[in-house]
Formats: C-alpha cells, structure tokens, sequence
C-alpha cells in the first residue's frame, strides 16, 4: 500500500508586528485550490475576495500565476483545481506568495516546512499552531487594521461603539474581535470541493 504523505506550510501574513502566522499539514495529493481553502479557513479570512499564487520556479524569469482565471483582466493565472502542489512545491523551503483581496492587498508567505507520513489518528487538513488573528475582511489594508486595533484599545474612542459593531459582521469567529486571540483548535476546515460548488456552481 502506498504510504500517505502530509505537506507542512508555514504561512505568515506580510506586513504586520507583532505577526500573525499558522503551522498547517495538509494531504500532499491537495491542489492549489484546495490548499487555498485551507489557508482561508486557517486564517480567518471569509473567501469573499479572489486570490492568487505567486511563484518564481528556479531559472524563470516570469512568476508563475496560480488561482481564478480572469479573462477581463487577462493575464496567464492557471487553475488552481487544475494544478497539483507536487507540481511546484518539492523540497522543504520552497516557497510561493499567496495574495488575497487584490484592493486591501494582503499578502501571505507560503513556506512547504517539510513532509510527513501522514498519521492516522489526525483529520487532515490540519491546524498545528498559529499566533494572532488575521485582519478583518474589508478593513482597507495593513493601514485600516492598525487604525482598528487602535481604536479597539480604548473603549472611549468616539468610534469605538461603531467599530465593535461593524467588526460583528467582518471578522471570523471572533466577537468581540481580539487581534491577540489565536487557537488552533477551534479552526474548523471546509471541504474544497464544497466551496469549490459554492464558488462557481452556485
């Protein structure tokens, strides 16, 4: 019987300090889409924005786009349900850039950390470790989060109330939001060809 292998990224969103990362394991027979879907669920983000993959194979000059195809916008973005993660990801420190929402312009580094016989005892994907809570959706930026989680700090700003309110509504999992508040075990994953549905047959 061929062994079952599980893929371990590091993802780190770019930008912010005090960082916000997570430790994942996926199968290694995943496509991009599928490890997109992880990285949202991972993260926190909502999946209302489109994505894509940047990588820059050894002796390429041009970067390699993965993700949705857009042909009003053109470019050559290959399918990431067409795309297998073997296919670019090969050996521990290979990396790609994964960016999400192309207006607010988050970008994450995605690190392959290293290959692992899967276990049986453990449901993959899966969330090993991670710090802090991503961002939330629609908050204009690297910009925008340092203004709401200064605002967050005092509950006497005259923008408080509104900011608890609309945060309601733009961050996962978390409300009241926390910008410190991390825990692996509460991620909850998605089945990718579910949202796979949800995306383009809906």
């Amino acid at each position: 019987m061929k062994q079952k292998i599980a893929y371990q990224f590091g993802i780190e969103l770019l930008g912010i300090e005090p960082a916000i990362w997570r430790l994942i394991e996926v199968p290694s027979n995943y496509s991009f889409w599928d490890l997109h879907v992880a990285i949202q669920d991972s993260m926190g983000w909502l999946d209302y924005h489109l994505h894509e993959f940047r990588l820059l194979p050894p002796r390429k000059k041009k970067p390699i786009l993965i993700g949705i195809p857009d042909d009003e916008y053109g470019g050559n973005i290959l399918p990431g349900w067409e795309v297998p993660l073997p296919q670019y990801f090969k050996e521990p420190g290979d990396e790609a850039r994964y960016d999400y929402d192309f207006g607010d312009g988050w970008q994450h580094r995605i690190t392959l950390a290293g290959k692992y016989l899967q276990d049986d005892g453990v449901k993959y994907p899966a969330c090993l470790d991670g710090k802090r809570a991503c961002p939330p959706e629609d908050c204009s930026g690297i910009g925008g989060y340092y203004n709401v989680v200064e605002i967050l700090a005092n509950p006497e700003h005259e923008e408080y109330e509104d900011k608890v309110y609309w945060l309601s509504n733009h961050a996962k999992n978390y409300h009241p939001y926390d910008a410190d508040y991390f825990e692996p075990s509460e991620v909850k994953f998605c089945n990718p060809k579910k949202r796979w549905k949800m995306a383009f047959q809906d």
